[in-house]
């Protein structure tokens, strides 16, 4: 499976923060992942808006990166990612397998037990 994190080059320093926050985590854990700019291009903009789901869309406007997807299944936002992280499910989040020693692998094991 292929993470993608859709992102833009966006003055807003908000979505930057938020960017950075995705991108610094999937780094920091070495979690495999391709960064689409949608400013930068029209076809990863284009794709992203036609693939979020209707309910994961604002009430007006476009969907704002970050937006994640495992190939082209939607995860969320970065509240999702947000949410996930603070919970020690990013894997799940994610749809990846966490690695063993991992807060999230100990914790589902806890679960199974």
């Amino acid at each position: 499976p292929v993470l993608c994190v859709y992102i833009t080059r966006s003055p807003s320093r908000g979505i930057k923060k938020q960017q950075q926050d995705v991108l610094g985590f999937l780094e920091a854990n070495k979690i495999e992942f391709e960064e689409k700019d949608i400013a930068a291009n029209e076809e990863n903009r284009k794709w992203m808006r036609e693939n979020v789901p209707e309910d994961s869309r604002p009430a007006s406007g476009n969907p704002l990166p970050p937006r994640l997807f495992n190939d082209s299944r939607y995860l969320g936002d970065y509240e999702a990612f947000f949410e996930a992280r603070e919970n020690n499910a990013v894997y799940a989040f994610l749809g990846l397998t966490a690695p063993p020693g991992s807060k999230e692998a100990e914790a589902l094991a806890k679960q199974q037990a």
